[in-house]
């Protein structure tokens, strides 16, 4: 497993760690067999494992019984933490703090609400302050949602209010700061320049992990991606399987290769 600080030397801007998200521990063993030295956690594929709605501070226990489930795997995994499964700062930081002490090496902390709304920055300024003090040694991803959630504002008022939120965030002890959402380059650039601290994305439709590279990014997160698509190909398996097309495709595992990681 790496080190907290090996993990955070990943951050690079201009040549980005690409942090595939895990759902479960057997998604985590693939993604590690593979060769991602660290995995992260989708929060949508926890709370759907779980049956419960995913931004909605509710899937605590199960984000917390997976991330002892992976450590104790020997996988180095950051841990979605929706926006901390509590209002109360303190509450947050020491749920970090229960993370750190399995091995955790990383976290996200967002600062929209379960309504789709973001909140008021000082309350998710708090948390991240909470979490830096309690695990001081987690990479702390601050994440910022003007361009997640819904609204009318243009993308100049988007930018800048990302760009503000950030700030304080840093400032509070954020070790990075994820801007997830469809970017254009130019706004990635933007974000890249005037946000002090290494920035996340996520993979973005029809841009190529290079041109991320060249906007300055430091990390770029497959989020939920990988979840879906593997849900998608179970639906489109059983179709041609009932079709009479079924042919399997050639990065599908064997019944071994799977047996044997």
């Amino acid at each position: 497993m790496l080190t907290p600080a090996a993990f955070r030397a990943l951050h690079r801007p201009g040549d980005p760690l690409l942090l595939p998200n895990a759902w479960d521990l057997a998604s985590a063993r693939w993604l590690h067999h593979a060769g991602h030295a660290v995995v992260g956690t989708t929060s949508l594929g926890v709370a759907y494992d779980a049956g419960k709605p995913d931004g909605a501070g509710a899937t605590a226990a199960e984000t917390l019984d997976l991330a002892a489930r992976l450590t104790a795997a020997g996988i180095t995994v950051s841990v979605d933490l929706e926006a901390g499964f509590s209002d109360d700062p303190d509450e947050v930081g020491r749920y970090a703090a229960r993370l750190a002490a399995l091995g955790v090496v990383g976290v996200n902390v967002e600062d929209s609400d379960a309504e789709g709304a973001l909140v008021d920055p000082a309350a998710a300024e708090a948390k991240v302050r909470a979490i830096s003090v309690a695990a001081p040694g987690l990479y702390l991803n601050a994440r910022t949602d003007p361009f997640w959630i819904g609204g009318a504002a243009d993308v100049a008022t988007r930018t800048r209010e990302a760009i503000a939120r950030a700030t304080r965030y840093v400032a509070a002890g954020a070790s990075g700061v994820f801007v997830p959402g469809t970017l254009p380059l130019d706004v990635v650039a933007t974000l890249t320049r005037d946000i002090p601290a290494p920035l996340n994305v996520l993979v973005q439709p029809d841009v190529a992990i290079r041109d991320l590279a060249d906007a300055g990014v430091a990390r770029i997160s497959t989020g939920s991606l990988l979840f879906r698509v593997a849900l998608g190909a179970m639906t489109v398996t059983l179709r041609d399987l009932r079709d009479g097309t079924f042919a399997p495709d050639a990065a599908t595992p064997s019944y071994d290769d799977v047996a044997r990681t």
